[in-house]
């Protein structure tokens, strides 16, 4: 069960664990991971779990992303333990896992399944309103062209979303799909799943057009979670871990696994759904009409003039 894996994963990643540790675990559950360390603390993994089409693995169904979004999993040696920010990494992993185990039980997922995230035990932190926030040693273009794959035909990015006073709800909630500079009506279909996974009314997370801008622009961003969205074409909805207070991604003992194990288990569903083609991310039709009546957006995905 998904709860089971996030607690895994916690145990995983709670140290000074690095990238390759990580990936033989996940290889050690017959996953194909590809481990790229690009410094010294720093190490971007990618996870492939085919789908089965009903007829071949790795058939023709639509491929979904899932990122596992974050600064760092911890920030030493100044701070002891693993961190809010880690609640990406701890979602991928486990989601990985998850798949990993369902596979193996005859439970493929009609559609192929990439996971990516990094690992980096000892990140530095930066300042943020109204909590610090985590950074990471690499650039967020990087993160972005190791963690986005041209492959992934909608993207669900996860990341700890606690360090505002705009959503102030404990668990987790989505954004609004983001698709090449717009903002996108909330698709009714991930409504569905949220309520049908966690037994409450949808929690969906306020978006402002600079949050869909690259970072380093100059402009404020709620956090990382849509970062993705300047990288691809496709189609991205944000998954975000919630809290009721603001609460720091530097802060330690503050990954909540019932939280987290709903969450992996919305991205499944959403995978599962999206695959078979039972929900789409946005309504395609609607947003070529957008497209022509107000022109590209796609200058939103870029660091503006």
């Amino acid at each position: 069960m998904a709860l089971q894996r996030v607690l895994e994963s916690i145990d995983l990643l709670d140290g000074w664990t690095d990238g390759e540790t990580v990936a033989t675990a996940l290889r050690a559950r017959g996953l194909e991971v590809v481990a790229t360390e690009v410094d010294d603390a720093t190490t971007f993994l990618r996870v492939a779990i085919p789908g089965f089409d009903g007829q071949t693995v790795g058939g023709t169904a639509p491929t979904t992303g899932i990122v596992g979004r974050l600064g760092g999993v911890g920030a030493r040696p100044d701070i002891v333990g693993m961190v809010s920010d880690a609640d990406g990494a701890v979602a991928a992993v486990a989601t990985a896992m998850e798949l990993a185990v369902m596979a193996g039980r005859g439970d493929r997922l009609p559609g192929d399944v990439l996971v990516t995230t990094h690992i980096c035990p000892d990140a530095p932190t930066q300042p943020h309103r109204p909590v610090p926030f985590m950074g990471t040693p690499v650039p967020m273009a990087t993160m972005n062209d190791y963690e986005v794959d041209p492959a992934m035909q909608a993207v669900l990015s996860v990341d700890a979303t606690k360090g505002n006073r705009v959503f102030n709800r404990r668990g987790f909630a989505f954004t609004p799909t983001v698709k090449e500079g717009f903002i996108l009506p909330v698709a009714p279909g991930l409504i569905d799943l949220y309520e049908w996974v966690t037994g409450r009314r949808a929690a969906v997370l306020p978006l402002s057009t600079y949050d869909i801008t690259p970072y380093g622009n100059g402009l404020y961003h709620l956090n990382s979670i849509l970062q993705p969205a300047v990288s691809t074409p496709a189609p991205v909805v944000g998954v975000a871990l919630t809290a009721e207070t603001a609460v720091p991604g530097t802060s330690t003992g503050a990954n909540h696994p019932n939280d987290l194990g709903e969450a992996v288990r919305f991205c499944i569903e959403a995978a599962k759904a999206f695959g078979a083609g039972t929900i789409e991310f946005y309504d395609a039709a609607e947003f070529e009409r957008a497209v022509s009546l107000y022109g590209s957006m796609t200058r939103l995905q870029g660091g503006g003039s």
